[in-house]
């Protein structure tokens, strides 16, 4: 009896269709080892698998392709290398790369039947949506926490996509609560992780991802405090490998730090005032100390304890990087950084922020707590994950049929009388900025055309675009009324490259859905002759460009007094977004000639107000 006599008999017709089919996998993690599974057993021909993470030992209770002896190799690679024995004649080709490198352009998208996505944040699932909504291409997203699951189809123009509703932001933290007033584990925990180990091993940086850094007089007062300490343990770095290193820092951030604090009376009026630790005569008790503590990782460490670990982990990382420093010539560039599965990150973090807690009065972790708080990490249960990529499987079938109808939003939920709960996919919202907008490619010979053969030839003349409206690049804002000076630079020099996207907003009275310019480079050889009539940029077609729906009239505000409207309000940043417009960040009299770092020109990001968001894989 051959290999797929009953996947025929199950799958009938459809049987064809799928082998035929090349999918896309981004992902290949817990869904994503399963799904590969379940796409090779039902017969699916060729698969594209991309990931661009490394194997790590907390992988290896979920993830079934991998083992112990994969640590440190591509998940994509080696579930390429396993799953391929569930399909010996199946075509898999792996990447171990980023699904945001150039190489995976839309035109790329375009040559896959379905995309299933099995990732674990959130920037790099809005990029395959935005991606497939490009492209045309359908999408089968999917995602766990716990015992919970969820998968989604997404097809243009049929279906919402993963951003018509908005989604949770990661959680932030004032600077001013992080450095002065701690009141729970985890902000012990991000100022070791993300300010005390950078600033001893890794990048001295004033900016930390996890800090919230609003205007307020508070965080004002303590981002100032936080760069006089930053350049003190600069100095104190520069003793590293001494006897006496380990006590520099402890005095400075266990001691001098909060007496500091203490100095601020008003401070502690409500709250109980810090207490510092004194180094001397916590060294006393470490000779009682078991070696192996920090093997222990179930029970909370004592305070010797935590200074045992924060000494022995402080020696170990210090050797350790002028290991790296020695191994590349001296280069200074060697660092450091903090990976929950590195037992010396872990070691250092845990004891610094027990440490650091007890100064402040606040229930210390045990290590294990500590690698859940510190590495973001969510609890993946292995059924979960297979139950979410069979219901991914079952919804291709309806997405290859163009059964979009009959097609399912579907929930795992632990709670109520069913485990596996469906609705029907709702339709786009018209006010998503993201499935809302127009796509188009654009032909742009990127060796002469300039921002006013943009605007002028095609938006304006083409498309009929008025004055109010704007040019956003991937940077930000080329052009608006008030921003002309780049018109007469190339398109090149503004960072615009071949698969780039070009955003234009229209702020007229009635306003038009955004427009996506996907950009093709011409064709065309640079030996070639250009005649000065032939156009630098060329629409593939002139696409219809819909009006947006007109929102519900808002009720009066703070600037109208007894009806009188006291001047012409500006869109705040959230209103913008709700409208579809892309954050506001302004690429003013600067260009890719004048200097400016292509991949980082100088800019000002308004929309984010400073807040800096954690975001670990």
């Amino acid at each position: 009896m051959a290999r797929d006599a009953y996947l025929k008999r199950s799958l009938g017709t459809q049987a064809r269709r799928i082998k035929e089919s090349r999918i896309l996998l981004v992902g290949a993690g817990g869904i994503g080892c399963e799904l590969l599974k379940n796409l090779l057993l039902t017969g699916f021909g060729e698969i594209h698998l991309i990931d661009l993470d490394t194997i790590d030992l907390s992988n290896l209770n979920r993830q079934f392709l991998f083992r112990y002896e994969h640590i440190k190799q591509s998940k994509a690679l080696v579930a390429k290398e396993v799953a391929q024995k569930f399909q010996p004649s199946a075509k898999i080709e792996a990447y171990h790369a980023n699904i945001k490198d150039s190489q995976f352009n839309v035109n790329w998208f375009a040559g896959f039947d379905v995309v299933f996505n099995a990732l674990d944040n959130l920037d790099a699932r809005r990029h395959v949506n935005k991606m497939c909504l490009a492209a045309d291409v359908p999408l089968v997203e999917s995602g766990t926490t716990g015992f919970n699951g969820q998968v989604q189809v997404i097809k243009k123009g049929i279906t919402e996509c993963y951003d018509c509703n908005t989604k949770e932001v990661p959680k932030t933290f004032p600077v001013c609560t992080i450095r002065s007033t701690p009141s729970q584990p985890i902000h012990c925990i991000v100022w070791a992780k993300s300010y005390l180990l950078p600033e001893l091993f890794g990048t001295s940086e004033t900016n930390v991802e996890e800090f919230d850094y609003s205007e307020d007089a508070d965080n004002a007062r303590e981002i100032e405090n936080l760069q006089k300490e930053a350049r003190a343990l600069q100095e104190i770095r520069q003793s590293m490998g001494s006897t006496e290193f380990t006590e520099k820092v402890f005095e400075k951030v266990f001691q001098e730090d909060i007496n500091r604090l203490r100095g601020m009376e008003d401070m502690w009026k409500t709250r109980t005032a810090p207490k510092p630790l004194d180094f001397k005569a916590l060294e006393e008790a470490l000779s009682t100390i078991e070696p192996g503590i920090a093997s222990t990782d179930q029970r909370t460490w004592s305070l010797s304890e935590n200074l045992f670990v924060f000494k022995d982990s402080l020696n170990r990382l210090s050797t350790r990087l002028k290991t790296l420093q020695g191994s590349d010539g001296g280069d200074s560039g060697a660092v450091i950084e903090f990976d929950k599965d590195d037992v010396d990150t872990l070691d250092f973090v845990t004891a610094s922020a027990n440490l650091r807690a007890t100064i402040f009065g606040i229930e210390p972790k045990s290590k294990f707590d500590t690698k859940q708080m510190a590495g973001n990490i969510i609890p993946a249960i292995a059924t979960t994950n297979a139950m979410t990529a069979g219901l991914c499987v079952l919804q291709s079938f309806k997405v290859l049929r163009g059964d979009y109808e009959n097609a399912k939003m579907i929930f795992l939920e632990r709670s109520g009388a069913r485990a596996i709960n469906s609705e029907s996919l709702n339709p786009p919202n018209p006010n998503c900025p993201i499935c809302s907008t127009v796509y188009v490619r654009v032909q742009i010979d990127l060796t002469r055309a300039t921002l006013n053969d943009l605007v002028e030839n095609v938006l304006r003349k083409q498309l009929q675009y008025r004055e109010e409206f704007s040019v956003n690049t991937e940077q930000g804002i080329v052009f608006d009324p008030d921003l002309e000076d780049n018109l007469p630079k190339k398109l090149s020099d503004l960072g615009v490259t071949a698969d780039s996207f070009l955003t234009v907003v229209d702020d007229d009275e009635q306003p038009r859905v955004n427009l996506q310019l996907m950009v093709v480079a011409s064709e065309k050889s640079s030996s070639e002759e250009t005649s000065p009539q032939e156009q630098s940029v060329v629409l593939d077609k002139v696409p219809e460009v819909p009006r947006k729906p007109k929102a519900p009239t808002p009720a009066p505000e703070a600037d109208q007094v007894n009806g009188t409207n006291l001047g012409k309000r500006k869109r705040g940043p959230e209103e913008a977004e709700l409208n579809g417009d892309p954050p506001t960040k302004r690429v003013a009299n600067v260009s890719i000639s004048d200097g400016a770092d292509k991949a980082n020109p100088i800019s000002i990001d308004e929309a984010e107000g400073g807040a800096i968001l954690i975001d670990d894989d």
